[in-house]
């Protein structure tokens, strides 16, 4: 379902696919391009137009060096497939370490306890447990039990295939680490003596984030309201889930969609960047401050 000020907005769609939706540009014409009409150049994504005119204005010495060295299959670009390969790698890296958590003999523990986050680690001085900052997105790698596993690899999966092809391969990984990294932040700040583990964060900073760019692009958003609603209710309701890090990835997740929806253009590349580096900085600085605050009182 969509919104009248979606349908009729046929910048959100591919030009040339104009019933599929995203959320990439052309790097030169500054059309919207779908994953299947997307082409990895030096500039950025191209579409198939602005390549075809990039190929008539080789000089033959240029012809000469593509087919040399990439046996004549294109130019000095590579053509991406509409594939969510982030998405693919993620579940792959994130399931093995799951699987290797299952291993008897408490050799899935010490992984657990290895990769595992707690405030201690990212307070130096206030404890015995050492400075070990990266537990804030290793986190991510390990879970509960095979379920808790399971439910969020099914989420990674569904929200991936939506996502990454709107963004892009690097937007989607960037958009992914930092709302797992709001969670931890969120969770050693509101609760700095509870152990936190699974990816949970980063998902409903997945979730956060196509709840903002779907209502930017015209999107009738309800029902994914409905869906992050309910899923944080859960969090709510039942003990042993830690609801400050579905809280912390919601924040970073919307954060970081705000910033992509105000930094579309390829001449905002420049405040892209900074816009994400400043929501960096200060979820670092929360997690430096506020955790070491609490402890002391």
């Amino acid at each position: 379902m969509t919104s009248p000020e979606f349908t009729s907005n046929r910048d959100n769609y591919c030009y040339r696919h104009p019933d599929r939706q995203s959320f990439v540009l052309c790097q030169r014409c500054l059309r919207t391009i779908c994953p299947q009409c997307q082409t990895q150049a030096a500039v950025g994504v191209i579409c198939p137009e602005c390549m075809k005119a990039e190929r008539k204005a080789e000089t033959p010495a240029q012809r000469k060096a593509r087919r040399r060295w990439r046996g004549g299959g294109g130019t000095a670009t590579v053509v991406r497939s509409g594939r969510p390969m982030v998405t693919y790698v993620l579940l792959a890296v994130t399931s093995f370490i799951g699987l290797l958590q299952m291993i008897p003999d408490g050799f899935g523990d010490a992984i657990t306890n290895q990769l595992g986050f707690l405030s201690y680690f990212v307070v130096p001085g206030v404890s015995l447990y050492p400075f070990e900052p990266w537990r804030l997105l290793t986190v991510l790698l390990v879970h509960g039990n095979f379920v808790h596993l399971a439910l969020n690899m099914l989420a990674l999966w569904m929200l991936g295939q939506i996502v990454e092809p709107m963004l892009g391969r690097a937007r989607f990984l960037a958009l992914y680490l930092i709302s797992g990294l709001g969670g931890s932040v969120l969770a050693a700040c509101l609760a700095p003596q509870t152990a936190v583990i699974g990816a949970s964060g980063a998902i409903f900073g997945l979730m956060a984030a196509l709840l903002i760019i779907g209502r930017h692009l015209g999107a009738n958003v309800t029902g994914i309201l409905v869906i992050l609603g309910i899923n944080f209710a859960v969090g709510l309701i039942f003990g042993g889930i830690s609801w400050q890090a579905h809280l912390g990835g919601i924040i970073a997740g919307a954060a970081v969609a705000f910033v992509y929806t105000r930094t579309r253009r390829r001449e905002q590349r420049v405040w892209q960047i900074v816009g994400l580096s400043a929501v960096v900085l200060v979820l670092i600085a929360a997690v430096l401050i506020v955790p070491r605050m609490v402890l002391l009182a």
